[in-house]
């Protein structure tokens, strides 16, 4: 039979188990910090619990750790992570350092089903979804690696690495109650933005959970013609009905959404482009547009627009009162920016 993953136990339910071994209850709330809060990746690694009560833990129970498979650091301090699941998948995580952040990008599935036409990861297949605790390792990890490299902690993690977070819906959720609990990493969700491609549904859903967490909408086109042409899910989760989504998701939550918009050469750069985009972001409560810049990916036909027209775009917002900033590009030497992660190591 196999055995069950004990990072899926809660405390309480640690503590009934250990009271079935005979074991004093403060051993549960021991176990639990080593779990969650010194991040041990094996029994062995937990020296304040006995040899008998270590066998009987590797009897009857398994821990399943991301392990730490190739390290990749960018002339601009940007650090890319190669991590391998238990059971042989690659997945990629960063730590994005500023002065005044640091910033963990984490992925929430192996690989991406949404094809969208200017994603690197969108040239894999889906595998499957990440499990809760290893999304929690990757954030754990690059906090590691923030501290040992930086000296500071980090302070916001962004759901924008590989796979689409709302397909996960259950993993993203469960992670961040234990990235953001008093027994886990002590997070403020304020400090954390799931980003989606679109998915209305679990858009609403968000919603109607009241989550904390911040929401960002990668938007890249701001009609339905455009949209569907670079991303597929726009097929099926219209322009229309993310904002019905968005707005009811900021009804019942009173979060404002952030817009992610890269800007394509010649395909959403125009004057025409940015109204569309003023008239959109008046239609839904929104705190910022991101202006990305696009990063170039193998096999793609995209570039990033001159200098001048990406200026006038900034200004065109800027002249309409749109709440705007444009985001350069971090570790594009090692294929870490944003749209690049995709294994290719």
């Amino acid at each position: 039979m196999s055995k069950q993953n004990i990072r899926t136990l809660t405390l309480s339910e640690i503590e009934n188990y250990f009271i079935q071994q005979q074991q004093p209850k403060y051993r549960a709330k021991q176990l639990y910090e080593w779990l969650w809060q010194k991040h041990a990746t094996s029994f062995e690694d937990m020296s304040n619990i006995g040899k008998e009560l270590k066998y009987h833990l590797k009897n009857d129970f398994e821990l399943l750790p991301l392990q730490l498979d190739a390290t990749q650091f960018s002339e601009d301090g940007t650090i890319k992570s190669r991590f391998k699941t238990h059971d042989g998948y690659l997945i990629e995580g960063v730590l994005i350092p500023t002065e005044e952040r640091k910033t963990a990008c984490v992925s929430s599935q192996v690989g991406c089903s949404l094809s969208c036409k200017f994603c690197a990861t969108g040239k894999m297949d889906r595998k499957r979804n990440l499990t809760f605790d290893e999304i929690y390792d990757q954030v754990a990890m690059i906090n590691k690696q923030s501290l040992s490299s930086y000296n500071q902690k980090l302070t916001n993690i962004v759901f924008m690495g590989m796979g689409e977070p709302l397909m996960n819906y259950a993993g993203v959720l469960k992670s961040i109650e234990r990235i953001t609990a008093v027994d886990g990493l002590a997070m403020s969700p304020r400090r954390i933005t799931v980003s989606t491609a679109g998915v209305a549904k679990q858009i609403k859903m968000l919603g109607d959970d009241q989550v904390k967490f911040k929401l960002a909408l990668s938007l890249h086109a701001a009609n339905d013609k455009k949209r569907n042409e670079i991303m597929p899910i726009n097929e099926s989760n219209n322009i229309k009905s993310l904002i019905e989504a968005l707005n009811h998701y900021y009804k019942q939550t009173g979060n404002k959404v952030t817009f992610e918009y890269i800007l394509f050469k010649n395909f959403n750069d125009t004057l025409k482009d940015a109204d569309e985009l003023v008239k959109l972001y008046r239609q839904v409560p929104t705190d910022l547009i991101n202006i990305i810049e696009y990063n170039p990916i193998d096999g793609f036909d995209f570039v990033k627009p001159e200098e001048d027209v990406t200026e006038q775009f900034m200004n065109y917002l800027e002249k309409n009162r749109v709440n705007s900033r444009l985001r350069r590009s971090r570790g594009k030497d090692i294929d870490a920016a944003c749209g690049q992660l995709a294994n290719k190591g």
